[in-house]
């Protein structure tokens, strides 16, 4: 056992622990921790053993004791460890801060890693942007022949892989506002891509999500690196925060310090005012200029980390990622695209701004209470047919008859029963070269446990179109 799997061991053993819920990196970890010789309890809003189906029996075997149903956090109460989940957003509400009061330790599996990692982390945070700059960045160190461990808000649970983890390997890290809320580490390399309105549903207000986003930089050790949007004023802000050396990203700027498009249509990158040009905007294969800003920041990340041809490699082959403006088919001469990760309207019009032509739009979903107005502009300047679906359907719609901008004959408006019938509607309104775009503007979780069963659903109903 390497020294940090000790070191992890040696925190674990003997310990009571509270798991919040039973997700799949939790159910990993349960089983590890209680061979480490932790008393393991489960706490989780289901009402029996039974519930948890094909898991009951693991509960059983690993003797697992349960706290269950309307009062499932007082399994918190004589706990030394609270494993949360950031599917678990309270916490600043009671039931955690009492906890913490009483000398509980409230952590989470990201939160262990970073702690005991022995390898460099890079990590990005952001409202849109950050899948993408992630993988960016792995496959820009693996092109350079690192061994990469992926995860956090995606990929799988890190935790888990720590004995593998060797110093010399990178550990690449998306994280999401809730995953950052609790964290009292901060990567080695930390990406803020930008922060705009989201999640206004969970957090207690916009500051609160900023002041979550922040902690990506808070906590950095000297040698460190900062990258922040330049465009976007509140990641601009963190520039006061950041402990180390702090670089930026900017498309419509150039920059003594960080990566830019040049006028000429260069990538570059600047260091002290040396500007190295690394590659052509042309070669790029992403779709959309927001995809320019996300390879921008993945290249000033790992700067200096990896060879310059490794990131014209990724740079000039990598496509995206799925349900990131994703071609799904042609029929009858009609582009079909899976925009399902536009959970906000910011990634939204990143999205139709991607198109050189106005597009027939499918919107809608669960409503994070964030506003619409400012993608109403966007869509009538965009849109050719809107569809719409879900509980923000009628408040995009709003919106969009509010700008001034918009004339019913131009664009007509239509409401969907479920995504069988807004894809039936929008190819019904579709004429050859037209282009349809599953792009929401809304999280799924009125309809879908997540953006990616959705984004399936509707690449399976167009594929399935005769």
């Amino acid at each position: 056992m390497q020294k940090e799997q000790q070191e992890l061991a040696n925190l674990i053993k003997g310990k009571k622990v509270a798991f919040i819920g039973a997700g799949v990196s939790h159910k990993t970890l349960i089983r590890e921790f209680v061979e480490l010789g932790a008393h393991v309890t489960l706490c989780d809003q289901k009402k029996s053993v039974e519930d948890f189906g094909d898991y009951a029996a693991t509960i059983k075997e690993l003797g697992i004791d349960l706290s269950l149903g309307e009062n499932y956090l007082d399994g918190f109460k004589g706990q030394d460890i609270i494993m949360r989940t950031p599917g678990f957003v309270g916490y600043f509400e009671k039931p955690l801060q009492d906890a913490m009061a009483a000398g509980t330790m409230v952590t989470s599996e990201v939160e262990l890693f970073f702690q005991f990692c022995p390898c460099e982390i890079v990590a990005v945070t952001g409202s849109d942007g950050k899948t993408t700059t992630t993988t960016l960045i792995s496959k820009f160190y693996e092109a350079a022949g690192r061994r990469v461990h992926l995860g956090g808000n995606i990929g799988a649970a890190l935790l888990p892989m720590l004995p593998e983890v060797s110093p010399d390997d990178v550990a690449v890290v998306e994280l999401s506002s809730f995953q950052l809320i609790s964290m009292h580490q901060s990567p080695n390399i930390a990406v803020v891509t930008n922060v705009t309105p989201n999640h206004l549903d969970h957090h207690k207000d916009m500051q609160e999500y900023i002041d979550a986003k922040r902690n990506i930089l808070l906590y950095q050790k000297q040698p460190c690196r900062a990258v922040l949007g330049y465009e976007n004023e509140i990641s601009r802000s963190m520039q006061k925060d950041c402990k180390g050396k702090q670089v930026w990203f900017t498309r419509l700027h150039e920059t003594d310090n960080g990566a830019f498009l040049r006028e000429d249509g260069m990538l570059c990158m600047a260091e002290n005012g040396v500007v190295t040009p690394f590659l052509a905007q042309k070669d790029v294969k992403l779709r959309g200029l927001h995809n320019i800003e996300n390879l921008l920041a993945a290249a000033a990340a790992v700067w200096g980390e990896v060879p310059v041809e490794a990131i014209q490699l990724v740079g000039s082959s990598f496509t995206g990622v799925e349900h990131r403006i994703e071609p799904v088919r042609v029929l009858d001469g009609v582009t079909y695209y899976n925009d399902s990760i536009g959970t906000s309207p910011t990634r939204t019009i990143a999205g139709l701004r991607s198109f050189d032509q106005k597009v027939i739009l499918i919107a809608g979903g669960y409503d994070k209470h964030i506003p619409y107005e400012p993608l109403a502009p966007e869509i009538t300047a965009h849109v050719k047919n809107l569809v719409l679906m879900g509980a923000t359907g009628p408040r995009i719609e709003k919106a969009v008859r509010e700008d001034p901008n918009f004339h019913e004959a131009e664009l007509p408006i239509q409401h969907a029963d479920n995504m069988q019938h807004a894809v039936e509607l929008a190819r019904a309104c579709a004429k050859p070269g037209d282009i349809i775009i599953l792009s929401p503007a809304s999280a799924s979780f009125d309809l879908y446990p997540n953006f990616e069963v959705r984004g399936r659903e509707f690449k399976s109903i167009v594929n399935a179109l005769k």
